[in-house]
C-alpha cells in the first residue's frame, strides 16, 4: 500500500459514521433484535416482486429514461389527483429518483449556492444538514418542543432573513411520529407567502397516519405548492427500502433545475422496478391501506409495553415510536442504547443525535415495522428492563 498522501480540506468535516450505521453494526454483532434502523422484517407483495421479475424477462433491462419511465409518472400523477385533488404533469413536473434521499440531496443541490439559510426542525433526518453545508449553504435549526414536537411559528417568522432561500419539513415526521395539521401548514403558507422562500416537503410517511388524521400535503395549499419540492419513497410505503426508489414532484421551473442535477448525479433509476411499479399503483388499495396496516403494529407494540417503564405517547404516523426512558436510569441516550443491544439484545436509536446540539431528552426510537412475532419478542424484552 502506497504511503502516499494529500493536504485534503474535508467538504464536511464535522461528519461522523451514521447512527444508523452504528447502531444496526452493534445489532448484528450482539444478534439483538434490530429495532434501530426503519426497515421492515418483512417481505414485499409477492405481486410485486412478481411484477419486477416479469419486467426483467420482458427485456426492461436497459437505462430507463432519465425523468423515469412515463407510465410511472403518469400513475404519480393519478394518484396525486385522486388522494389530494391536485394536477402535476407528468411530464415537466415529475422525477422518478434513487430514493427519497436522493431526491431530497438533488433538490438541495439544484437550488442551495453558499451563504444561502436553509430552515430545519430538530430533531431531523440526518441528511438534511449535510447536503445543505455541501454546497456553501447554511442550517438555521429550530429545536421542536420536547414534549410534543410543535413548531412554534412565530420563532420561525423571526429567523427569517433576506438570506433564507429554503424551509425543510417532515411530515409525518421522522423521529417523533408527529405529524403537521391544516393550521400548521396555513402557518407555514402565510409565512412563506410574497417571499421567494423555497420549501422542500419530506412526505415519505405520507400513507402511514394513524386514528383517522389525514395528510396535509404541501400540494394542497396552493401558495406552498408553487414553490414545493416534495419528495417520496415507494421503499417505504411498499416494504423494500433495499429498493431505493422514490419520486420528487414540484413546479416545471423547479423540475427544470432539479433535473439537470439530477441527470449527472444518477442519471435514472431501476427500470424494471419503475415499470413493476406502474402497475401496483394501479390498486390504489396497495397504499390506501397502509395506515390500519401499521396502525395494528403500533397498537400492538404499545398494549405490550403498557406496564413497561417506558413512558409514551403513540405515534401519529411513521412506524416509529419513542420510550422515554428517564425514570429508569440517568444515562445519557447513546450510552442506553448501546448497553440495551449489548446486555438486553435490543437495538434503538438514540434521538439526541438529531437534536440541536445534542439535547438529550433521554428518548430512545424504536422502529416497529416489524412481524408481529418480533414485536412480541421486543416488548417482552423492554419490559424486563
Amino acid at each position: 500500500m502506497s504511503n502516499f498522501k494529500v493536504s485534503l480540506h474535508s467538504k464536511l468535516p464535522a461528519v461522523k459514521t451514521s447512527i444508523f450505521s452504528i447502531m444496526s453494526g452493534l445489532s448484528s454483532k450482539e444478534n439483538a433484535l434490530n429495532l434501530s434502523q426503519g426497515f421492515p422484517n418483512f417481505e414485499s407483495d409477492p405481486k410485486l416482486i412478481e411484477l419486477v421479475n416479469k419486467a426483467m424477462k420482458n427485456g426492461k433491462n436497459q437505462y430507463a429514461p432519465m425523468p423515469g419511465i412515463f407510465s410511472l409518472r403518469e400513475a404519480i400523477a393519478e394518484k396525486m389527483e385522486n388522494l389530494y385533488g391536485i394536477s402535476y404533469n407528468p411530464d415537466t413536473e415529475i422525477t422518478i429518483t434513487a430514493g427519497a434521499t436522493q431526491a431530497i440531496f438533488t433538490a438541495i443541490a439544484a437550488v442551495i449556492k453558499k451563504d444561502d439559510e436553509v430552515i430545519i426542525f430538530k430533531p431531523a433526518y440526518d441528511s438534511y444538514e449535510p447536503s445543505i453545508e455541501l454546497f456553501g449553504g447554511k442550517t438555521i435549526a429550530v429545536q421542536l418542543n420536547p414534549e410534543n414536537f410543535n413548531i412554534d411559528w412565530v420563532k420561525v417568522k423571526g429567523l427569517i432573513t433576506d438570506k433564507t432561500k429554503m424551509i425543510i419539513i417532515n411530515s409525518p415526521h421522522n423521529p417523533s411520529g408527529r405529524i403537521l395539521s391544516k393550521e400548521d401548514m396555513l402557518q407555514l403558507e402565510s409565512l412563506l407567502k410574497n417571499t421567494d422562500i423555497l420549501l422542500l416537503s419530506d412526505e415519505v410517511y405520507e400513507h402511514i397516519i394513524f386514528d383517522g388524521e389525514k395528510h396535509q400535503s404541501a400540494g394542497l395549499f396552493p401558495s406552498l405548492a408553487e414553490r414545493t419540492f416534495i419528495t417520496a419513497s415507494f421503499g417505504k410505503t411498499f416494504h423494500n427500502t433495499g429498493w431505493k426508489v422514490g419520486y420528487c414532484i414540484a413546479p416545471a421551473f423547479l423540475t427544470e433545475e432539479f433535473r439537470k442535477v439530477h441527470q449527472f448525479n444518477v442519471f435514472s433509476v431501476n427500470h424494471p422496478t419503475q415499470v413493476a411499479l406502474a402497475e401496483y399503483l394501479k390498486n390504489s388499495n396497495n397504499y390506501l391501506e397502509l395506515g390500519s396496516f401499521y396502525q395494528q403494529k403500533r397498537d400492538l407494540f404499545l398494549s405490550l409495553l403498557k406496564d413497561s417503564r417506558f413512558d409514551f405517547k403513540p405515534s401519529a404516523g411513521t412506524y416509529f415510536q419513542l420510550l422515554n426512558f428517564s425514570k429508569i436510569t440517568d444515562e445519557s441516550d447513546v450510552d442506553f442504547a448501546i448497553r440495551l443491544t449489548k446486555e438486553q439484545k435490543i437495538a434503538s436509536i438514540p434521538i439526541s443525535v438529531f437534536n440541536e446540539a445534542g439535547l438529550d431528552t433521554k428518548v430512545l426510537r424504536f422502529c416497529f415495522a416489524k412481524t408481529d412475532e418480533t414485536l412480541i419478542k421486543a416488548a417482552e424484552v423492554i419490559c424486563a428492563i
